[in-house]
């Protein structure tokens, strides 16, 4: 059960991390409604090496839920795949709650449309990928 929660997970990382990759590398599409806003503008303009720098730490998220569910060897003691996979869970669910303005449950801006999504998809999101980080890294040995 636990190597197919982290399949599961490996997928959306490496989904997501694909996503960045192709907006680092010019793509538009959706690249705005992945934007919180605020006025009608985007709060920020992510560079082409932040942007790169984002699906580089999703493919690693990707990497370690490998590691500590068993499907990839790493160099690292299991203790610390562990806490590590219990640290990523802990940094998804405060992205889930989000800042309390613009990002996550209990956000103040609703009325844009990456608040919508934010609220019926990226913020369940996190949240789901926090629950399966957090199943995965306490059921490995530590």
């Amino acid at each position: 059960m636990i190597c197919g929660i982290a399949i599961v997970l490996m997928t959306v990382f490496l989904s997501i991390s694909l996503v960045h990759v192709y907006w680092a590398v010019g793509g538009r599409v959706g690249q705005l409604a992945a934007i919180p806003e605020r006025d009608g503008k985007p709060v920020f303009h992510p560079s082409t090496i932040m942007t790169a720098v984002v699906a580089l730490i999703l493919a690693l998220c990707a990497v370690l839920i490998a590691a500590t569910g068993g499907l990839l060897a790493l160099p690292l003691p299991e203790p610390a795949l562990a806490w590590l996979t219990r640290a990523l869970a802990v940094g998804l669910l405060l992205r889930a709650i989000g800042d309390f303005r613009l990002v996550g449950f209990f956000k103040r801006v609703r009325d844009t449309r990456f608040a919508q999504l934010d609220t019926v998809l990226y913020s369940q999101l996190c949240l789901m990928l926090a629950t399966g980080c957090a199943i995965v890294g306490l059921a490995a040995h530590a």
